[in-house]
C-alpha cells in the first residue's frame, strides 16, 4: 500500500465556521455484485503479475546485456519501470479491498494515490515523446546519433520528465487539499481519479476544474505534438531512401514505438469518447482499465515480439544461469 507523504496539518479541510476532518472515501470498484468479486480479483491479479514480470524482465535484460546499453533501450527500461509503478499505484489497493471485502480508502491514501497516478501516467506520455525524438535522431541523423544522444543528454531528458511530472502532480494534489468534502463519499471507480474526486467536492471547485483542464490540454498536446513532429520528419526521411530494403530497415527500428504510441493515445481517446457518450461513471471506470492495466501489460510483449535485439537479450538473460552454474561447479571441483 502507498504511504502518505503529505504533512498531517494539511489533511484537514476547513469550512467556514466548521472544522471537518475527512477520514474515508468509498471506492465502489468495477462491480458491486459479490459473485463477480472472485473473478475480478483473479483477473486483475493475473494481469498485475504479468505486467510486473514482463516489465521486470525487460529491465533485467537491458541492464545485463552490454549490447542493449544504447539510448533506445535506456528509455525503454525507464518506461518499463514507470509501467510497474503505474499499475502498483492502483491495483494492489483494489485487490486488497476485494480480499478484505472493504471499499474504504483513507483521505490521505486517496490524495497520495492521485499524486502517484498522475505522476506515472504523465511520465508514460513524456517518455514516449522522448523515445520518438530518439528515433528521429537515429533515422534522420544516423551518423551523429551517438554524439547527439549521449549519456548526459539521455539522463537529462529522463530527469526533466520526472521534474515536470513531480511538479504537475503536486499542483493537482495540493489543489484537491483546498476542497471540502462530506464524510464517506462514494467514488464510482476502483481508484481515486482526479476529476471524479473534484466533482464530489462540497465547496467551489471552479478553480480546480480550470487548472485541471488547462493542465490536461498542455500535457496532452505538448508531448503528442512532439511525437507527431518527430514522425513527420521520420516519414519524410524514409521516403527519401532509394532502396526498399533500406526503407523497411529504417521503419522497423520504430515499429514497436509506433505500436505503443498508437495503443496509448487510441486508448485514451476511447476512454474519453466513451465517457462523453454515456455520461456513466461506471462505464468510465470499466474503459479506464484499458490504459490503467491492459496497456502497461501489453508494452513488454509489443517490444519483445517486434524487436530482434531485445529478444536476443532476453534469451541471453534466460540462458545466463544455465551457462554460469556448470562453470562455477567445475571451478569448485577443481583442486
Amino acid at each position: 500500500m502507498l504511504f502518505s507523504f503529505f504533512p498531517s496539518s494539511l489533511l484537514y479541510i476547513m469550512e467556514p465556521g466548521n472544522n471537518t476532518q475527512i477520514e474515508n472515501f468509498l471506492l465502489l470498484g468495477l462491480s458491486e455484485d459479490p459473485e463477480q468479486q472472485p473473478l475480478i480479483f483473479g483477473l486483475f491479479l493475473s494481469m498485475y503479475l504479468i505486467t510486473v514480470f514482463g516489465n521486470l524482465l525487460i529491465i533485467l535484460a537491458v541492464s545485463s546485456d552490454s549490447h542493449l546499453h544504447t539510448p533506445m533501450y535506456f528509455f525503454l527500461s525507464n518506461l518499463s519501470f514507470v509501467d510497474i509503478c503505474f499499475t502498483s499505484t492502483t491495483i494492489p489497493k483494489m485487490l486488497w479491498n476485494i480480499q478484505t471485502q472493504k471499499k474504504v480508502i483513507t483521505y490521505e491514501g486517496c490524495i497520495t494515490q492521485i499524486y502517484f497516478y498522475l505522476l506515472f501516467a504523465g511520465l508514460d506520455d513524456l517518455l514516449l515523446s522522448v523515445m520518438a525524438y530518439d528515433r528521429f535522431v537515429a533515422i534522420c541523423h544516423p551518423l551523429h546519433y551517438m554524439s547527439v544522444m549521449n549519456p548526459g543528454l539521455c539522463g537529462c531528458l529522463v530527469l526533466l520528465s520526472w521534474i515536470i511530472m513531480v511538479m504537475y502532480s503536486l499542483l493537482h494534489s495540493l489543489m484537491v487539499l483546498r476542497l471540502s468534502f462530506c464524510p464517506d463519499l462514494e467514488i464510482p471507480h476502483f481508484l481515486c481519479e482526479l476529476s471524479q474526486v473534484v466533482q464530489l467536492a462540497s465547496s467551489d471547485n471552479f478553480l480546480n476544474n480550470l487548472v485541471m483542464y488547462l493542465a490536461a490540454v498542455l500535457m496532452g498536446v505538448g508531448p503528442f505534438a512532439g511525437i507527431l513532429y518527430s514522425y513527420c520528419k521520420i516519414v519524410a526521411c524514409i521516403l527519401g531512401i532509394s532502396s526498399a530494403q533500406g526503407k523497411y530497415k529504417a521503419f522497423s527500428t520504430c515499429g514497436s514505438h509506433i505500436s505503443v504510441v498508437s495503443l496509448f493515445y487510441c486508448t485514451l481517446l476511447g476512454v474519453y469518447l466513451s465517457s462523453a457518450a454515456t455520461h456513466s461513471s461506471h462505464s468510465s471506470s470499466v474503459t479506464s482499465v484499458m490504459y490503467t492495466v491492459v496497456m502497461p501489460m501489453l508494452n513488454p510483449f509489443i517490444y519483445s515480439l517486434r524487436n530482434k535485439d531485445l529478444k536476443r537479450g532476453l534469451k541471453r538473460f534466460y540462458l545466463m544461469p544455465c551457462v554460469k552454474w556448470p562453470i562455477i561447479l567445475e571451478v569448485m571441483k577443481s583442486p
